[in-house]
């Protein structure tokens, strides 16, 4: 019995070690780190996921996958802004706190009008004196509210939660504010990619000119490169320029659009707009059966409909041309995403059939260029 008693009595005493040393550790790292350890993160690597929400029914769901981030758990998110939010979050300091006079006023501005911010991490369960580190496990560890901007635009209200204090807040060595980096609007978050395929994964493209159907075509990949250009028109198999086939595969590796009107654009205007005739409709298929279909729309250079602008001119006295020849609208992603394009993104897969046809001369905007076989 004796000895029982004793080990019972030496575990109790290295728990209450443990968890004085723990106790102490947790005051220590806040005293040393102060009071910017409310709203910086130190260690943006072992941030797992990204909670924001705002007053206009906006979330965002941000979580750390193998492979990237993902959206509200279904779309891909844009890396470069998810990195530019994590370097904020390491980055940013106090500068100040809100001064008695105003404090008040810019709590309940923050109460009504602010984007809440939730950070989960992979900490450790027991953490002496930051160098060791033992049983990490994911845990919420920030929830602040970011407010706007002060009247100098030179920081940022922020509020940590159950805080009574709040802080502006700033980035050493940036003028300005951050507020918009801290948007709770999924739109903001989506990655902008629309075909990104290798050549070795690409079975079949398709590309449809709605007013010039004879320049329509299907390329399709024979295996051992070897490919079969067909003109759609009057389903006629053509021999084809090697180097321009492979020029045009190789141009959806990378393909992105320009911006997400899901919500920036009136419906009425919108259902127009797609339900008018389209353009183009480019649709790749990949050898493990993924389809991917892209459909462009004309666009005007104002929002205005053609008869409204007909009969103005430009500054040269010219008719106004209503046509705007640097962008144009497109509907993928299964008809879900409305968004603009870029004529310089997507000219290098429009050309029409008669351009890859072998022989057929290069057209360049200055002279032609013969190809031959």
């Amino acid at each position: 019995m004796k000895k029982n008693n004793r080990i019972t009595i030496i575990i109790a005493a290295l728990l209450v070690v443990i968890a004085g040393i723990l106790i102490w550790n947790n005051r220590y790292l806040s005293t040393i780190r102060g009071e910017a350890a409310d709203f910086q993160v130190w260690d943006t690597a072992s941030v797992t996921k990204v909670y924001l929400a705002d007053r206009f029914d906006h979330e965002s769901l941000l979580e750390r996958q193998d492979d990237g981030w993902l959206l509200n758990k279904t779309y891909k998110a844009h890396t470069k802004q998810v990195q530019y939010f994590l370097t904020t979050l390491y980055k940013v300091r106090i500068k100040m706190p809100v001064s008695r006079a105003s404090h008040d006023h810019i709590v309940k501005q923050l109460a009504v009008n602010s984007t809440k911010v939730e950070v989960y991490q992979m900490v450790p369960r027991i953490n002496l004196f930051n160098r060791v580190k033992l049983f990490n496990h994911e845990k919420r560890t920030k929830v602040f509210y970011v407010g706007d901007a002060t009247k100098d635009s030179s920081g940022t209200f922020m509020l940590k939660e159950g805080a009574e204090k709040a802080y502006i807040v700033y980035i050493p060595g940036f003028r300005g504010f951050i507020t918009t980096r801290f948007t709770a609007n999924p739109d903001d978050w989506r990655d902008h990619t629309i075909f990104n395929a290798s050549i070795a994964d690409i079975q079949s493209v398709t590309v449809e000119f709605n007013r010039e159907p004879h320049s329509s075509f299907r390329l399709d990949n024979n295996g051992r490169h070897e490919y079969r250009l067909t003109r759609l028109a009057d389903n006629t198999s053509i021999p084809y320029d090697t180097l321009k086939v492979i020029n045009l595969l190789s141009s959806f590796s990378d393909v992105r659009f320009e911006s997400l009107l899901n919500n920036l654009m009136n419906p009425q205007r919108r259902d127009s707009i797609v339900n008018s005739p389209f353009l183009h409709r480019i649709t790749l298929t990949t050898k493990d059966g993924h389809v991917t279909q892209l459909t462009t729309f004309e666009k005007l250079v104002t929002n205005t409909s053609i008869h409204e602008i007909e009969g103005l001119l430009d500054e040269n006295g010219n008719p106004l041309d209503p046509i705007d020849h640097d962008r144009i609208y497109g509907l993928f992603n299964e008809g879900k995403d409305f968004i603009l394009l870029q004529y310089y993104i997507f000219d290098k897969v429009l050309h029409p059939v008669e351009y890859y046809e072998a022989g057929h001369p290069i057209i360049n905007d200055i002279e032609f260029y013969e190809v031959f076989d």
